[in-house]
Parts: C-alpha cells; structure tokens; sequence
C-alpha cells in the first residue's frame, strides 16, 4: 500500500508539471525530439520527378500505371530515464533533496513524452543496477516512473554510473533518448559512456547543490559523506580550505564539461537552488536550433 504522504506527493507533482508541460514544453519537446525511422503508409500514383527506387512494382504490375509507396516518420520514441539514487542524491541545502529535484524532472520529461504517445521506461542505480521498469505507455506508467523515484529506498549509498550504462547497453535492442540524472560525483564511467552514446541519444541532467561549490566561512564543522559514512572536521573560515574546496570543486565541474563535450553529449545544469524551468527551456530551445 501507498503511504498517503506520498501519494499527495505524486498528485502535488502531476499537478505542476502538468501544467508545465501544458504552457511550456509539450510542443518544445516534439519538435526536438522526433522520430526514429520511417514506415510504409500508402501508395500514389507516380508523377514525374519520383525516385524510381521508390516504385512499387507489385502495384505497378497489377494496374498497369506506376505508383509509388509513400512513407511516414515513425513518431513513436522510446525515453529511458536513468537516476542516481545513491547517497549523495539524498541531500539537500536548499527547499528540496537532489533525488526530489530528479522526480519533478523526470516528471516534466515523462508527462511531455505520454502526449506525444512516446514509450517511458526507468532505471535507478546506486553502485549497481538496483531497479529496472520496462518501457510503456500511458500516463498511468509515468506515474508509476515518478512513484518509484520519490518513494525508492536503495539498497547502497555509493556511486557506479558505468554498471548503469552497461546495463543499458546490453538491454536496449532500439535507439532510445536516454535522460542520465545524477550529480556525477564519481569516475570510471567514461568508457561505457562513449559506448552507449554511439547508439543512443544520451542527455546528461547535471543536479548541483551550491554547498557543493562553496561552503560558506561559519567556523568549525563536522561534514560527513553519505554515501562512505566517512566524517571530518574542517575549519570553514581557513582561507586555504575555502581555496581548496572551491578549486577542486572547480576542476571537476570542468573534467564533466569536458568529457560530455568531447564526447557530444547534451548537458543540463540543473542548481538546487533555483527554479529548473529554466535551464530545460533553454536546453529545448537550443537544441531545437541545432
């Protein structure tokens, strides 16, 4: 059974993104993603100017007049939404957690593919794949997709984003867009990225937290990491802590960067601390021009 708390949860975010996907992303979202192939529709009659390749010479044959089989898009996507659920997803400085953050997300995402008829489907990893959801359609499955991000409660707390993407890899026999949502705290996952980006297109949502660039100078504190359990006491106003922290937070925003850049993979930037509306709306809107 359902906790209630959750369920109102669920309905809070139905209602708004909703309501989002109504006035701001339903058409932005179909005209940036668009279909996969092509399928047979019907036959004409041939006029001049035709790709002869394009005759269909049973028809022909039968008529005795040349006709042409005329094909149509397939619009019909397949949306896998992959989601870090591991410690560090479970934090939060500002009104929500990071994996709140990702449910409402991911909600966006899935009600915009449920009215183009697209198919959803979820994977939600720690240090392993914990939890896979075939993809199907229909608004009652993206509201399954959402219930399982809001209510998981994982088996780890570390990161291993590669088993993630290996596992995609393995399991997904059609070119899919995959949303990977993480903070990407974690290394060793290059490889199996560039493999899943060949076939597949890969969208990074990038979560930050602001604490996770800068600490703000409020004397001695007691930190600990949730995903190692590892705590340690750091002196916020030593000006070399804060040059260390922000540096070293610096380098690593710049190494993700880099490798989705190299690697041709579109990123979100998604801050804790303000609304998400608007970097999904730019990212919509640019890659509609590209």
């Amino acid at each position: 059974m359902i906790p209630v708390e959750l369920l109102r949860k669920i309905r809070k975010i139905e209602i708004h993104t909703t309501r989002l996907v109504n006035d701001l992303f339903g058409g932005e979202y179909e005209s940036v993603f668009k279909g996969q192939g092509i399928e047979f529709a019907d036959v004409r009659e041939y006029v001049p100017g035709d790709d002869i390749r394009t005759i269909d010479w049973n028809v022909t044959a039968r008529s005795n007049q040349a006709f042409v089989k005329k094909f149509v898009e397939t619009r019909e996507l397949t949306v896998i939404f992959a989601v870090d659920m591991s410690g560090s997803q479970y934090y939060g400085s500002q009104d929500k957690l990071k994996s709140e953050i990702a449910a409402e997300i991911t909600a966006i995402l899935a009600f915009s593919a449920v009215k183009n008829n697209d198919k959803t489907g979820l994977l939600i990893c720690t240090d392993e794949v914990e939890k896979f959801i075939p993809v199907k359609k229909g608004r009652n499955h993206a509201l399954r997709v959402i219930r399982e991000i809001l209510g998981y409660q994982p088996r780890k707390r570390q990161t291993r984003l590669s088993q993630a993407l290996e596992y995609l890899h393995k399991v997904l026999t059609r070119t899919a867009v995959i949303f990977l949502i993480s903070d990407f705290i974690d290394e060793g996952y290059e490889k199996p990225l560039k493999i899943l980006s060949r076939k597949h297109d890969v969208i990074a949502v990038h979560i930050q937290d602001p604490l996770e660039q800068k600490i703000p100078a409020v004397g001695l504190l007691n930190l600990q990491n949730r995903e190692t359990g590892e705590t340690v006491l750091i002196d916020t106003n030593s000006k070399e802590f804060q040059a260390r922290y922000q540096n070293n937070a610096l380098l690593k925003k710049r190494a993700i960067d880099k490798l989705f850049k190299r690697l041709h993979i579109d990123q979100i930037n998604i801050p804790a601390n303000t609304s998400y509306v608007e970097p999904l709306f730019k990212f919509f809107k640019s890659r509609g021009r590209s």
